[in-house]
């Protein structure tokens, strides 16, 4: 007779996760970055389509601020810093924010 032993398996039903906190990234409007550096900005860093990057760009103009996007803490903060470092390449005063949700 040929038995097979099977593992004991344990079921876990209640699993807590350290998820890290989203943060909100805003953009803040200006007179003098351009609007198609902006977009380019939102596209190349922020990952947005065209279009979406276009409609940002354009609210905060309009209004002084837009939302762009929620993110983990730590990747929200690696973005604006890349774009802070973008803009200041170019001399522009490109500002983005950052709050818990």
């Amino acid at each position: 007779m040929n038995m097979q032993i099977l593992p004991e398996i344990e079921i876990i039903e209640n699993i807590e996760t350290d998820l890290e906190p989203l943060y909100r990234v805003t953009i803040h409007n200006d007179d003098v970055t351009p609007m198609d550096f902006v977009v380019e900005v939102l596209k190349q860093i922020f990952f947005l389509s065209n279009d979406r990057a276009a409609e940002i760009m354009l609210v905060a103009h309009i209004k002084g601020s837009a939302y762009v996007q929620s993110l983990p803490r730590m990747e929200a903060e690696k973005r604006i810093q890349k774009a802070h470092h973008a803009a200041g390449m170019e001399g522009y005063p490109l500002h983005f924010s950052s709050e818990p949700e």
